[in-house]
């Protein structure tokens, strides 16, 4: 029985993916990425730039000569998506929990002939996963943008993230990303407000503009990538997460 051909020439527009793409082996056969495309930090640059997440460069996509391109849903544009699709195979994953996330790392590591290599990764994450401690929940409110202010809904990534880490987010029955001015969040007054570093960039300035209007919540800049990076950065971010949690209870 002949081998089946897997992919040799791969282009990932999801930045979380790329990532997993080289823990699981295949970095020799990464084609392109996008700029956002920046884990691993001492492996990834020599990895040919495509453009961005929402403004691929179709052209210089085929001219990588890919056989294989990851896209995500949400990530990236179903017009792009289309278009690589006259001349290149196309995989649109949509992740809006973590079980999700584990079933996307073993069908892209079946397809790319590393099922093995891609079992033990999530093996090892749903470890991490068992091992959370169990915590009091708190309400809290998880900010992604200013001007507007934005937050999450029910239906994310985030959210499931949240909620694996006993925190009960407060906008849950909001669908995506709904606009949260500061006059509605000192309605809602939440026992912790969750400042992302990105994608937009929450600094400590903004903590104190918070401050004023809902003096009695704990307000925390945190590592956008604990929350949202799916992939292999589960794996890297878990054990950061559970300590950050458990200082809370503190």
């Amino acid at each position: 029985m002949s081998q089946p051909d897997y992919p040799q020439r791969i282009v990932s527009l999801v930045p979380s993916l790329t990532e997993l793409l080289f823990d699981l082996g295949l970095e020799d056969r990464l084609a392109g990425r996008t700029r956002f495309c920046v884990h691993p930090e001492d492996r990834v640059e020599a990895i040919p730039i495509i453009g961005g997440t929402k403004n691929p460069r179709v052209e210089k996509i085929r001219d990588a000569r890919p056989d294989w391109v990851i896209a995500n849903k949400e990530e990236n544009e179903k017009e792009h998506v289309e278009q690589i699709r006259q001349f290149c195979k196309v995989t649109v994953t949509e992740i809006h929990t973590i079980e999700q996330a584990l079933n996307w790392i073993e069908k892209l590591g079946k397809s790319a002939g590393v099922s093995e290599r891609a079992h033990q990764l999530t093996g090892e994450i749903t470890g991490l996963l068992e091992r959370r401690d169990i915590w009091y929940p708190m309400n809290a409110v998880y900010y992604i943008w200013k001007d507007p202010w934005m937050s999450i809904g029910g239906d994310t990534y985030i959210h499931d993230v949240m909620n694996h880490w006993g925190l009960t987010n407060l906008l849950s029955d909001f669908t995506r990303y709904p606009e949260l001015p500061l006059s509605d969040l000192e309605r809602l007054q939440p026992e912790l407000i969750l400042l992302s570093s990105e994608p937009y960039p929450f600094k400590e300035k903004h903590k104190e503009e918070i401050k004023e209007i809902c003096p009695s919540s704990r307000i925390e800049l945190v590592d956008g990538e604990w929350f949202s990076w799916y992939g292999s950065r589960m794996k890297h971010v878990f054990e950061s997460l559970t300590r950050w949690r458990n200082s809370l209870e503190e």
